[in-house]
């Protein structure tokens, strides 16, 4: 129940702000309807129930099998695996992303289905599935994060040059819906469960730029796209 309230009270920090912020504006420079005001404040009280219930959810399963799996990768020592392993939950981790169907379902009725939502939504899964598993290299064989960054960050901006001016902001959209609720915390947790596992006590250090690295992958992926659809 502790966990439960510590989440209810995070949920409240960052969701209250804004409904309080909303309702000024709304009675003071955009006046509601009656029947307006209750469905947003009714709104306001079932997001703050479901998302506390489903980070309390994400918290309590996704964190710890995440960790377990980046345990069990390290004790079986074998680089395939973990690339294996690494890339499929990279791509199935980012379809389940609520944020990324949003995005995909945007982009393909924008584009009147030129680019549909199965096609993006599996262009930035690929992308994440391929960061995961630099990620994970880079932690088992110390590469340094800034110089993968910069190298990464490089290469998004040439690319950027030569795509579709369409899919430049599509991209960068891309990168920051996969650092939604489902992703975000399963990333984070397989990234500590093989650092604690392979050097015990340094494993916030080493694990440092998951989720940076996951983030630059559908980037790096869209871009490409977009070099196709010029």
């Amino acid at each position: 129940m502790e966990k439960l309230k510590e989440k209810f009270k995070e949920v409240v920090v960052s969701i209250l702000p804004m409904t309080v912020l909303i309702l000024v504006i709304g009675f003071i420079l955009a006046p509601f309807s009656q029947e307006m005001m209750v469905q947003f404040l009714g709104g306001a009280v079932m997001m703050i129930g479901g998302m506390t219930l489903f980070l309390f959810g994400a918290d309590i399963s996704m964190m710890e099998v995440g960790t377990r799996l980046g345990s069990f990768l390290v004790r079986k020592r074998s680089i395939k695996l973990l690339v294996f392993l690494g890339f499929a939950v990279g791509v199935f981790i980012t379809v389940a992303e609520p944020d990324v169907q949003v995005l995909a379902k945007n982009v393909a009725t924008v584009s009147d289905g030129r680019v549909s939502k199965a096609l993006l939504t599996m262009i930035v899964g690929v992308g994440v599935g391929i960061f995961i598993v630099l990620a994970l290299l880079r932690i088992v064989f110390q590469i340094s994060l800034i110089r993968i960054l910069i190298a990464g960050y490089a290469l998004v901006f040439l690319l950027a040059l030569f795509a579709n001016p369409e899919f430049v902001p599509v991209a960068f959209d891309s990168g920051g819906v996969t650092t939604g609720p489902m992703t975000v915390p399963f990333i984070l947790a397989l990234g500590v469960g093989i650092t604690s596992a392979i050097r015990p006590g340094k494993s916030g250090n080493d694990s440092f730029g998951m989720v940076g690295l996951a983030s630059l992958g559908p980037i790096l992926a869209v871009m490409v796209l977009g070099v196709i659809f010029r």
